[in-house]
């Protein structure tokens, strides 16, 4: 029976212009899509750290749970 390891994904990878939230500390590289955040203006969830709002072109995930605004 083959396993399929070197098979590759066919489908189209959609990217678009996501707003994220960036942490500020200069050691930490952690962000967290806009559509994912905890609260209006989230912590960092690693360092504890503000964070601040961007973009970046990343693959579109959507968020179904029912606690998303």
């Amino acid at each position: 029976m083959a396993m399929g390891f070197g098979r590759r994904n066919n489908e189209e990878i959609v990217k678009e212009e996501v707003v994220v939230w960036d942490c500020v500390s200069e050691t930490c590289k952690c962000w967290i899509r806009d559509n994912f955040k905890s609260s209006e203006t989230p912590k960092c969830p690693i360092c504890g750290s503000e964070m601040v709002q961007t973009t970046r072109e990343l693959q579109v995930v959507n968020n179904n749970s029912i606690y998303s605004k």
